[in-house]
């Protein structure tokens, strides 16, 4: 994992056990992800725009899944950071770079066909069995398949912003060169189900219906070749870096809490508040 930065962080965030419990116990992870989308003619210079997704784990820690055919990394590393996949087609993909730090929207459509972003946004999970908000504060990275050989701007970007939050797990030191991005990538494509893998060979998102557009996508097709190239082209994997982290709790009235993790990068470490609801 050359050109990774590493903060040197040794624990995980105070958060992550009881924020992992309350998934672990939805139905579904879903959640509402925001982004900010530049405003072509409003009194503001952004929109927000909020959509459903998926919590596809912590980025570095693929979930287990015995269905998965793809040759995966070993558990050198692990985070605290969430991740979600999408296709570069979606609107998210561009709101994620037009709104990341030192720039004033996309500079040119190809900016997006690689890695970076770094957008601003906010993720909401309401775990309904235990009465439990969580609201997540940062930035979004994309990252494609271009982590490896890649070392524009964008690449060196991620590894830096990402590479900072990961931890190399105890006893896996020395291992960390053997970790690859473009592998952990293609393992999130094969945690999939060939039907899920095939939305990426689908029409293009949005367009309208008689727009000229490949005839070889189609809706409801099925991808096995993980190596696929339509779909690999299309499929993105994003990772939401936190700097502040809210839990509310909301089962009982009478015993409404709140409580903030907000990380100092001068110290490397999360700062707790316990708040009213």
């Amino acid at each position: 994992m050359s050109s990774t930065a590493s903060s040197g962080l040794s624990k995980p965030a105070p958060w992550r056990t009881t924020f992992l419990n309350s998934l672990s116990k939805m139905d579904s992870p879903e959640f509402v992800l925001a982004t900010v989308a530049p405003a072509a003619s409003a009194p503001t210079p952004y929109l927000p725009r909020a959509r459903y997704c998926i919590f596809r784990g912590m980025w570095a820690e693929l979930p287990e899944n015995d269905h998965n055919p793809a040759e995966t990394n070993e558990k050198v590393y692990e985070s605290d950071l969430p991740t979600f996949t999408t296709d570069i087609r979606m609107e998210k993909i561009s709101q994620l770079f037009a709104s990341s730090p030192g720039k004033d929207g996309l500079e040119s459509v190809e900016q997006i066909l690689g890695s970076g972003g770094g957008g601003e946004v906010e993720a909401v999970w309401w775990a309904k069995g235990e009465g439990v908000q969580w609201r997540l504060k940062g930035r979004a990275f994309v990252v494609g398949m271009d982590m490896d050989e890649g070392n524009d701007s964008g690449v060196r970007t991620v590894k830096s912003e990402v590479g900072e939050r990961m931890r190399v797990v105890k006893g896996m030191e020395g291992k960390e060169e053997q970790w690859r991005w473009g592998k952990e990538i293609t393992g999130h494509f094969g945690n999939m189900s060939p039907g899920m893998r095939g939305t990426f060979r689908a029409p293009p998102p949005g367009q309208r219906k008689d727009a000229p557009y490949d005839k070889r996508l189609k809706l409801g097709g099925k991808v096995e070749d993980l190596n696929d190239e339509i779909a690999r082209k299309h499929f993105r994997v994003c990772i939401i870096k936190p700097d502040e982290v809210e839990k509310l709790f909301l089962a009982d009235p009478t015993k409404a809490h709140r409580w903030r993790w907000t990380f100092r990068k001068e110290v490397g470490d999360w700062e707790e508040e316990e708040l009213w609801p």
